[in-house]
């Protein structure tokens, strides 16, 4: 395990290097996929990235960047790893910052592994099922993977203001999620509300920032799999709005019910 953690922070790190550069430079091309989401030249360099070092794993692999995979193919992978070389692309099209990396281990359909790296604040998160989920700096000039690993700190951290704080997302804020917003209004009097883009709203969550995480919109098991990674290993649930149990990756159909992070 120990081993395809470090391979994964590094493929996350040296992903977020090439999509750094092209985030800094003058203006990219927005290409629209099928599905009418957005797709830069950033998204397919991460992706690239990614399998050339996830490759020495010999898992196989499933990305959003990826070629289609059918089902009859996937369904006997035992182990795979779920990757997102962007998650946020129209955040990083809006150059807000709020986009991630996102490299998840999934063994019999549950999470075993997260990495997730944010390259503009250079913010590294990890978890493995052993040894919990982690926070740290990243120091893109020099940076050893061993060092990261020893040097994260533990989640969830201690926040100063106990006030109940709801993260939801940026971009999909739907109906279901005001009405369960003003639930929590009720119960709890004075709430705050974040807005946050990608899957930093998941690692709020483990980072103790936040209580709660509802999304009653639509979002892909790349989208998730390395931030319920982090939450559950550091102590938190992402539950199936439908099953009432933690959601399960490698399924026939890739996209996800809605969902709860608590």
């Amino acid at each position: 395990m120990d081993n395809n953690l470090k391979i994964a922070i590094t493929a996350a790190i040296e992903a977020g290097k090439e999509i750094l550069k092209i985030y800094h430079s003058e203006d990219f091309e927005v290409e629209l996929k099928a599905d009418k989401s957005p797709l830069t030249k950033a998204d397919v360099a991460s992706h690239n990235v990614i399998m050339t070092h996830l490759k020495s794993t010999n898992i196989p692999v499933l990305s959003e960047e990826g070629k289609s995979i059918a089902y009859n193919e996937r369904k006997n992978w035992n182990k795979l790893w779920i990757v997102d070389p962007i998650d946020g692309t129209k955040e990083f099209i809006k150059r807000n910052g709020e986009f991630t990396v996102n490299i998840a281990l999934i063994e019999n359909q549950k999470t075993v592994a997260g990495v997730i790296y944010v390259p503009v604040l250079n913010d590294l998160y990890f978890s493995t099922i052993e040894i919990g989920a982690f926070k740290v700096k990243v120091n893109l000039e020099d940076y050893k993977t061993d060092n990261l690993i020893r040097s994260g700190k533990k989640l969830p951290l201690e926040r100063e203001d106990k006030t109940f704080t709801i993260v939801a997302s940026r971009s999909h804020m739907s109906p279901e999620t005001e009405t369960y917003v003003n639930e929590k209004r009720i119960e709890n009097g004075n709430i705050n509300l974040i807005s946050k883009g990608s899957s930093l709203k998941l690692c709020m969550v483990a980072e103790g920032q936040a209580d709660c995480y509802p999304r009653f919109a639509p979002t892909m098991e790349w989208d998730t799999a390395a931030g319920q990674a982090i939450c559950e290993h550091a102590g938190f649930e992402v539950i199936d709005w439908n099953t009432k149990e933690p959601i399960l990756y490698n399924r026939e159909e890739l996209l996800n019910s809605w969902f709860l992070v608590k």
